[in-house]
């Protein structure tokens, strides 16, 4: 570190568990540039980001509980963050502060990458939180699917989520469910692809399974965003069911590279993110 070491950093509260510094570190040295990240527990948004401007930050990861509230406190955001309603990455130009969200992006990059195509499918959303916001608009900004269909427990929330999306006019089918094991039986019938946006499965409940191993099938592309532990029970049970199965690690490392390449310019160092993500879990 010199005095042109570029800072980058992220901010939540609480963030000790948070495993963002040690992937892009691992990527900075892995490419040779002078930029460090380093953890910022932030409990007043708005002095935090007067600090990035004040200080040059280069970049900015956001994480809970800040992601909505700092849109107040930015100059612009893209158009997907924009219908998401939360941002969780902030570029610095040295005039500016640009906020994106990469969360929906890397959602569709990890299902692409282990070939499952997205344009023309019917896909099922469990969840209805910020996470479920950013895939569900980054589908439908992004790719072309044939119907969105939102399950969850909050009736307010789900109601929301799909008007939203609804009122994008982009996508001629969106529906959304209180979620119990009659009616995900019901849903499940008729759909392609099924992303698991809920906390069900999370480390230390890992026994526990969104969807019972009876509903799922040999053709169904099934992708659980949660990334500790690596394989929940539901991919175990997708794995066993023979259907392609794409885990949170793809998604957590994606919207992490995503963010290494707005800052930095450079194309992340992905398979370094990935092991270094691995080796400190």
């Amino acid at each position: 570190m010199d005095a042109k070491t570029q800072l980058c950093a992220v901010i939540g509260n609480p963030i000790e568990h948070s495993l963002s510094p040690a992937i892009h570190n691992a990527a900075f040295n892995h490419l040779g540039l002078n930029y460090v990240y380093v953890a910022f527990r932030v409990r007043d948004v708005s002095s935090a980001i007067a600090g990035v401007r004040g200080l040059d930050i280069k970049g900015v990861s956001i994480t809970i509980p800040h992601k909505v509230e700092v849109i107040k406190y930015v100059d612009e955001i893209d158009e997907v963050a924009d219908r998401t309603g939360s941002i969780n990455t902030i570029v610095n130009d040295g005039k500016r502060l640009k906020g994106y969200t990469t969360d929906g992006i890397a959602a569709l990059r990890s299902l692409e990458e282990k070939g499952v195509s997205l344009s023309n499918k019917k896909i099922f959303i469990m969840g209805s939180g910020g996470a479920a916001r950013a895939i569900a608009f980054a589908l439908i900004m992004k790719r072309n699917p044939a119907s969105l269909i939102i399950g969850g427990i909050i009736q307010q929330e789900v109601d929301k989520l799909v008007q939203d999306i609804s009122s994008t006019k982009k996508i001629s089918q969106a529906k959304g469910f209180i979620a119990n094991e009659k009616s995900l039986e019901k849903q499940m019938q008729d759909i392609d692809i099924l992303i698991q946006c809920t906390p069900v499965g999370m480390h230390p409940k890992t026994d526990n399974t969104p969807v019972p191993k009876r509903l799922l099938r040999d053709s169904l592309a099934v992708f659980d965003i949660i990334y500790n532990p690596v394989k929940t029970r539901l991919i175990r049970d997708a794995e066993e069911t023979g259907c392609v199965v794409v885990s949170g690690i793809d998604m957590f490392v994606y919207q992490a590279a995503l963010q290494f390449e707005l800052w930095t310019g450079e194309i992340a160092p992905i398979k370094v993110m990935r092991k270094a993500l691995l080796e400190n879990k």
